[in-house]
């Protein structure tokens, strides 16, 4: 029961904070916002402030925000109030309304990569090596080294590597950050297992960089807002990938629904809490580029029709808007259902 709130609660943080983004520039621009909603309908309670109505609704994934004139037919029974329907709005003010929910999903995903570079430091290039991992029965396990000692005074990691091969059957002293000095005795290449080098660890000449508290917050956001530009990359072109393979008529196999996210947030939620911002951060992202895709119904296939719009230079009638939402709208939940699909055959396998 946990793990399902933990994984409620993920959910509509992201989808609420896409929602915020629609909400608070629409607002900006005078555009009248009918309802900000908690969950999606049926309603369980709504209290009115000044003109918008804020509610709370019984299926609790993520939330929505109901502007005025937005999926209408393009009518507005007060007429007063037609300047302020959505419709209504020039190309740009539609077009950074749209815009708000994908840049603020990702800015929160940046922000959250940010608070955790905060906690654990800023990874940077140094001038030391850092053990990463060490093999079983190896030298530097018989020399009694550790994972995340770092080793100084050895120069580039090449070089480093190129060095101690040539201790190969011979005294090796590594000097340690903590000021300890061990004494390793590198395999020559005929004891070196495939896959393995001659000390038998994983290194690194990347640190994670303790600035002081009040600088780490800004390097936080820097490093954070590189990272988050990476996984977009990936993202996208993992998509990109899917639908080519959709078009060609395979459903991929390794893509998550709904109940796959389940599990792996179910997973990450018992590494603590800085994984589980993280898991937040990185599907805040993937929201936001998923959103941007030009498919009806998603944020991408609106502004796609106000392109068109600005190109063929005549409005789209909003009814014909709206059956293409519509469509659109079936023919993602179609392959969500298949997706889900997917993953609880995993799940029982």
């Amino acid at each position: 029961m946990t793990s399902i709130i933990s994984f409620i609660i993920i959910l509509s943080i992201l989808v609420l904070v896409h929602e915020l983004g629609h909400f608070l520039v629409a607002r900006k621009f005078g555009i009248k916002v009918e309802e900000f909603g908690f969950g999606y309908p049926p309603k369980i309670w709504g209290k009115r402030v000044g003109e918008t109505i804020y509610s709370i609704n019984w299926l609790p994934f993520g939330g929505f925000v109901r502007m005025l004139g937005e999926d209408s037919s393009g009518q507005v029974e007060n007429k007063g109030e037609l300047k302020r329907a959505f419709f209504n709005q020039s190309k740009r003010v539609r077009v950074a309304v749209l815009l708000a929910g994908v840049i603020m999903n990702f800015l929160f995903g940046v922000v959250l990569f940010g608070a955790i570079y905060t906690k654990i430091g800023i990874p940077e290039e140094v001038d030391y090596l850092v053990i990463t991992g060490i093999a079983e029965d190896s030298p530097a396990q018989k020399a009694g080294l550790k994972i995340e000692d770092k080793i100084i005074n050895v120069g580039k990691m090449n070089e480093f590597i190129k060095d101690v091969s040539s201790y190969a059957g011979r005294e090796y002293e590594l000097e340690l950050k903590d000021g300890r000095k061990v004494v390793v005795i590198p395999r020559t290449k005929e004891e070196t297992p495939e896959g393995q080098g001659a000390l038998g660890v994983a290194i690194t000449n990347t640190d994670m960089v303790m600035y002081p508290y009040w600088q780490r917050p800004f390097r936080g956001m820097l490093t954070g807002l590189r990272e988050a530009m990476a996984w977009g990359k990936d993202i996208f072109e993992s998509l990109t990938m899917m639908i080519v393979r959709l078009f060609k008529g395979s459903v991929p196999q390794d893509v998550a629904g709904v109940v796959g996210i389940y599990q792996i947030s179910k997973d990450v939620s018992k590494e603590g809490v800085l994984a589980i911002l993280q898991f937040m951060a990185i599907l805040s992202i993937n929201l936001s580029i998923l959103n941007l895709l030009p498919i009806p119904a998603l944020d991408g296939g609106r502004l796609l029709f106000v392109v068109v719009e600005a190109i063929t230079r005549k409005r789209i009638k909003p009814q014909v808007e709206q059956i293409v939402h519509l469509v659109g709208m079936a023919l993602l939940l179609g392959l969500m259902v298949l997706v889900t699909i997917g993953d609880v055959k995993r799940l029982i396998g």
